[in-house]
């Protein structure tokens, strides 16, 4: 499955089939996104710009909004952002794919960035890109957050709702060419803080 595939499979989904929360209630959707943006709090300096890369409807991006931080919600989805604008117009949402964050952001750098249930749809080859996009997005020093799973037995997805798993040896590998240094935390997803490439 390439980039574009797995975009326009997420755009064409029905919302329900998305997300298993919202076959149990949208209140309990939107308040896992509650939870959510409470548990990235805890690696993210109060008040920092952060980005949410793949942000979908909003379910994280807004409940982080209202915690005091500066979000741009970036999504390749027309349909997913017109979901998120319709529940918070006035968060800076923004159409692009990896490889257009950075004409919408020129010099500017995030002081943080996350991405969850994005990575793992994607081949070893298109996640490695769309993390090296998104490094490039991040300020020195900043953190990322990135839904990247590890296994002992690591395979790449084979659909567009597929998971690819990578092994410790192949993301220690990347982190080492892409510029990020793992950090200790409690979070279910990977913490990462952007440093120099190959240091």
């Amino acid at each position: 499955m390439t980039v574009d595939d797995v975009i326009r499979a997420w755009d064409q989904a029905d919302p329900t089939a998305i997300h298993p929360l919202r076959q149990v209630s949208e209140g309990t959707y939107w308040e896992s996104g509650k939870v959510q943006a409470s548990m990235l709090a805890s690696m993210i300096p109060d008040g920092a710009k952060v980005m949410d890369f793949g942000a979908g409807d909003g379910r994280v991006a807004i409940p982080l909004a209202g915690l005091g931080y500066e979000v741009t919600a970036v999504d390749a989805s027309q349909n997913m952002l017109d979901r998120l604008t319709a529940h918070a117009p006035d968060i800076n949402a923004v159409r692009a794919d990896a490889d257009g964050i950075a004409g919408h952001l020129g010099r500017r750098r995030m002081d943080a960035v996350y991405c969850l249930a994005v990575l793992i749809h994607h081949s070893y080859t298109d996640c490695l890109h769309i993390i090296g996009k998104l490094r490039a997005a991040t300020k020195l020093g900043g953190i990322l957050v990135l839904d990247w799973p590890l296994s002992d037995t690591p395979a790449e997805a084979d659909s567009w709702i597929g998971v690819t798993t990578w092994s410790r040896e192949q993301q220690y590998k990347a982190c080492a060419a892409i510029g990020l240094e793992p950090v200790d935390s409690d979070l279910p997803w990977g913490v990462y803080r952007a440093v120099k490439a190959g240091s």
